[in-house]
């Protein structure tokens, strides 16, 4: 398991911190630069700082997994390969490669977003198109086999809610991405705690999710070196996107739920490790709403500026955010070892009550503003 992990971690880290590296230099060159905001837009940066980190997230995450996969093409017409496989690893290379026409779809979905979020950083497409194309790229998602059941005999129902699911954490790691470090961290910890679900908590390793999810957490990982407060580069829309259709498309694509050794009440994970970003962009875009306004307009609203308003850090108030999603995210885990719903609504009510301090502190910061 160990030489696992690393193996799909570090040529990612590298990847991704190499390639950050290399985006500092030739962003200002292409124009994708991020001047300092208005008071009222979402950002707190104060001077110009090069944007394109979601580019190198995107090749750190991108060139180890289709390694991968042509290694798995390449396995499975070479058997005498699989003696040098960990047995456990070699057990599970046809489920793999039964699952790896849904990665390319993500692929390709993930490069489509990337390439429209670059364009994005550089011209400030309207929101429109923006969300006509996330919708495009969810829906064929779904038609490619990325589709959740939720447990209706409707398979209808599922495709909406999956396209629902991906649409709103794209935009939901997009909202967030206002302070430094902030969406890199949050999609940081979900992609390790998905991970520790799909190779560890599930009754069988789900080792192409698993992997790909540690491969996330690696690319991440080298952008966040860069990226971390005060950050020397930024990884705009197209990293936000990137990682949010990822985490969406994963934890879609993985199984939580085993009929033969868990209870349907797994399914919640996702929801626990992601409670924090989807709690927040649902607040933003109802006081956006309230206030008669876009609730694709950039404010300072967010669980992160309230936290500054109530005189935190930027660097403390994104480290509150990073603990509050950890705090969320291992109720996922504790999932797996409750027995039934009524040990999972123990979990659900901490979510809860940690959701309601996040609600108490920025009513706070809401009224020290107005102040």
């Amino acid at each position: 398991m160990i030489w696992f992990l690393v193996a799909c971690a570090v040529p990612a880290f590298l990847i991704s911190f190499g390639a950050t590296a290399a985006m500092k230099r030739l962003a200002p060159r292409w124009g994708l630069i991020d001047q300092p905001a208005g008071i009222k837009q979402h950002s707190t940066h104060t001077r110009a700082t090069p944007l394109g980190g979601g580019l190198a997230i995107y090749l750190g995450f991108v060139v180890p997994v289709v390694a991968a996969q042509f290694a798995a093409l390449w396995t499975a017409s070479h058997p005498e390969l699989l003696s040098w496989m960990p047995s456990g690893f070699a057990a599970h290379l046809e489920g793999v490669q039964t699952r790896s026409s849904a990665m390319w779809a993500i692929l390709a979905a993930g490069t489509l977003l990337v390439v429209m979020g670059l364009i994005d950083d550089l011209k400030s497409l309207p929101w429109g198109p923006r969300l006509a194309v996330q919708l495009l790229v969810a829906i064929a998602l779904v038609k490619s086999g990325v589709q959740a059941t939720v447990f209706v005999a409707q398979p209808w129902i599922g495709m909406v809610l999956t396209v629902l699911w991906i649409v709103t954490l794209i935009n939901s790691l997009n909202f967030l991405d206002n302070m430094d470090g902030l969406s890199g961290g949050i999609g940081l910890i979900a992609s390790l705690l998905f991970a520790t679900v799909m190779l560890s908590s599930v009754p069988e390793p789900r080792w192409l999710v698993g992997g790909a999810l540690v491969v996330l957490a690696g690319s991440l990982a080298g952008f966040l070196c860069h990226n971390w407060p005060p950050a020397t580069i930024f990884m705009g829309d197209s990293g936000s996107m990137f990682i949010g259709m990822l985490l969406a498309s994963l934890t879609v694509l993985g199984t939580f739920y085993d009929p033969r050794l868990s209870s349907q009440h797994v399914i919640l994970a996702p929801l626990c490790v992601l409670a924090v970003p989807l709690f927040d962009l649902t607040t933003v875009v109802l006081i956006r709403l309230s206030q008669g306004r876009s609730p694709f307009h950039p404010d300072k609203n967010h669980f992160s500026h309230r936290l500054v308003a109530l005189g935190l850090s930027r660097r403390n108030a994104v480290l509150t955010v990073h603990l509050t999603t950890l705090t969320t995210g291992l109720g996922a885990l504790i999932l797996y070892w409750l027995p039934n719903w009524t040990s999972a609504l123990l979990v659900i009510a901490v979510v809860i009550c940690v959701l309601a301090i996040v609600t108490v502190l920025e009513t706070a910061g809401r009224r020290q503003d107005g102040e």
